[in-house]
């Protein structure tokens, strides 16, 4: 009989590195909110949420998606454990003051709030796909100084893209796709103002009372924010 041979095992030549080789990137991904790990959120430091949309998108102010966006932010009143203080929605992005009590929160949260506006602009518009880029900026709240600057420019933001642009915006006008109504840190509103404020609460609240130290207090020892404040760049 004829000794058997020893079969070789051969493997494929699929696997390992070859040029070309992963996944591609995408035409739509925001190569400015890269991939890197989130910084650890407590109740103690807020954040600074910018989420922006796709161009195919569109303005986002218009009375019907505001409106869109408006009750999302109500819904977002009952996420446990993450409060959304103010917000301002500008033409491609929104801009969100967000404490949570942990990073696990805040991404539940974001992640809800970002699907719910989603599937209403897209009913709204009878389109299809994703309405958000891959990733929203977070920029963590420190200290007071940071907190007051970042809720100044948040909720007076139509201003400072208006004075970027070159064009004058009205003494005394406060934005209406925005929590001006809700804020509580307004230096000089008038009478007409505070009427005005008054008639917008009448609607379901879309903003969340905040618990940690430098929302409710600390960021005004910096002073309080005047209606026709320009904000710093962040």
């Amino acid at each position: 009989m004829k000794k058997p041979k020893q079969l070789v095992m051969t493997f494929g030549t699929w696997g390992g590195w070859r040029p070309g080789a992963g996944r591609k990137p995408s035409k739509r991904r925001d190569k400015k909110a890269l991939h890197r790990s989130r910084p650890s959120l407590t109740r103690r430091h807020p954040a600074h949420v910018t989420v922006k949309v796709h161009r195919d998108v569109t303005s986002l102010r218009t009375k019907d998606r505001c409106k869109v966006i408006r009750g999302a932010f109500v819904a977002a009143c009952s996420y446990p454990g993450a409060r959304i203080v103010d917000w301002s929605i500008q033409g491609s992005h929104l801009h969100l003051i967000i404490e949570a009590d942990s990073t696990r929160q805040l991404s539940s949260a974001m992640q809800s709030f970002c699907v719910r506006v989603a599937k209403g602009l897209n009913r709204l518009l009878g389109r299809k796909g994703a309405v958000f880029v891959e990733r929203y900026h977070l920029r963590l709240l420190t200290n007071p100084r940071e907190v007051r600057n970042a809720r100044a420019y948040v909720i007076n933001n139509y201003r400072r893209h208006a004075a970027a642009a070159g064009r004058c915006v009205e003494q005394g006008w406060l934005d209406p796709c925005s929590s001006w109504a809700w804020f509580d840190g307004w230096r000089d509103l008038t009478r007409a103002h505070t009427a005005l404020a008054q008639q917008t609460r009448d609607a379901p609240k879309p903003v969340s009372e905040a618990k940690g130290w430098l929302l409710r207090v600390g960021w005004r020892r910096h002073g309080l924010v005047g209606v026709d404040e320009v904000p710093c760049a962040q």
